[in-house]
């Protein structure tokens, strides 16, 4: 194997699977302690019947922490926001962020009728930078340090060697069944930043492969682990154990990170969704207490999958006409539910119940 070198294109990338032993007694022992927290966590989403409740809030949050990541930076107030107004003028850190989401959305669907492949990861790409791009077959590219300016990596060049290092991510995905789903979805992470198949948006597209991939292979049903909350709180062990990798192949921590990432992203996403559906419970008892004449829980769930709430929303729910719509959204203002908010000649209503925090 030739020696690395960060400022010579990687072309020399080994091939999956890896020579070093990716099950060691460690990786195995944080493994079961990652399946079990996945499994509490896909049984946590069966706890609440509408699961637009969760599919609006946590992926929401996935996007901006994995945004942020990339210094795209912006709040859960704008995010929310702009999801339900739409308004052009929106900054473009938000807008972008709301297209990871979408990315992640439209992954999702797309797994209902092939499981994960290149094709996925670049159709993920184009949707987060909202430009018709496809593998990468410029020279030239190099990751520097931020600070210093160095060169830390030179991913590998030329279109048909990136496919070819694609097709072998792919085969080893799907193939190396006798390799725990989750390590390999923590290797093949690290090999597809490696292959850094895009010009740009590679280190989003890989964190909505991660959650495509649990998804692809049953390990959760809708895409609401939270991973990117646990990377961006452990930014330098993730860049530097990518890099030990690549210079040292050492595996064994990396992956060890990644089912850790695993084990508490899950356990602390399930305890969210407990907190989800206690409030919408109390929630429900308190509107039904304070106003029976307009409860209903349908009404109740969409102030939670919408917490900017116009009466639109409620017409396309189904659950009222615009008269009746306007009655219900000020029934819920008046007993504290919501609150009224203006924006020039657009009024809605929102509420400040922190379901992720």
């Amino acid at each position: 194997m030739a020696k690395f070198d960060p400022n010579r294109p990687y072309n020399e990338l080994p091939l999956l699977p890896p020579e070093a032993d990716i099950e060691t007694r460690a990786i195995l022992k944080q493994c079961i302690e990652a399946r079990c927290a996945i499994a509490e966590l896909k049984e946590a989403g069966t706890l609440i019947p509408n699961l637009n409740v969760l599919i609006n809030s946590i992926p929401l949050r996935e996007a901006r922490d994995s945004s942020a990541i990339e210094n795209i930076v912006t709040t859960d107030d704008k995010l929310f926001h702009h999801a339900a107004m739409q308004d052009k003028d929106t900054d473009p850190d938000t807008k972008e962020t709301l297209r990871y989401r979408t990315a992640l959305f439209e992954g999702s669907r797309a797994l209902r009728h092939r499981p994960l492949a290149t094709a996925n990861a670049v159709e993920i790409c184009r949707t987060i930078r909202n430009a018709n791009i496809d593998i990468r077959d410029t020279l030239g590219t190099a990751l520097k340090n931020t600070g210093t300016g160095k060169i830390i990596y030179t991913p590998p060049e030329g279109e048909e060697l990136l496919r070819n290092k694609l097709s072998n991510w792919e085969q080893f995905i799907h193939n190396n069944t006798d390799v725990d789903p989750l390590i390999r979805m923590a290797v093949s992470h690290y090999q597809f930043e490696a292959i850094h198949p895009f010009t740009d948006g590679n280190g989003r597209t890989g964190r909505i492969l991660n959650i495509l991939y649990l998804i692809d292979q049953n390990l959760l049903d809708i895409p609401v682990l939270y991973l990117s909350r646990y990377i961006i709180e452990n930014r330098d062990d993730y860049y530097r154990l990518l890099q030990e990798v690549t210079s040292e192949q050492r595996w064994e921590e990396w992956i060890l990170f990644m089912l850790r990432a695993v084990a508490k992203t899950a356990k602390w996403t399930t305890e969210k969704i407990h907190a989800i559906r206690d409030l919408l419970d109390d929630t429900c008892g308190y509107v039904a207490n304070m106003n029976s004449r307009v409860y209903s829980r349908e009404l109740v769930e969409l102030i939670f999958i919408q917490p900017y709430c116009r009466i639109p929303h409620l017409m396309e729910a189904g659950i009222a006409k615009r008269p009746t719509a306007s009655k219900y959204l000020n029934a819920l203002s008046a007993i504290g539910v919501l609150n009224e908010y203006k924006l020039g000649r657009n009024k809605f209503l929102f509420t400040q119940n922190s379901l992720i925090s």
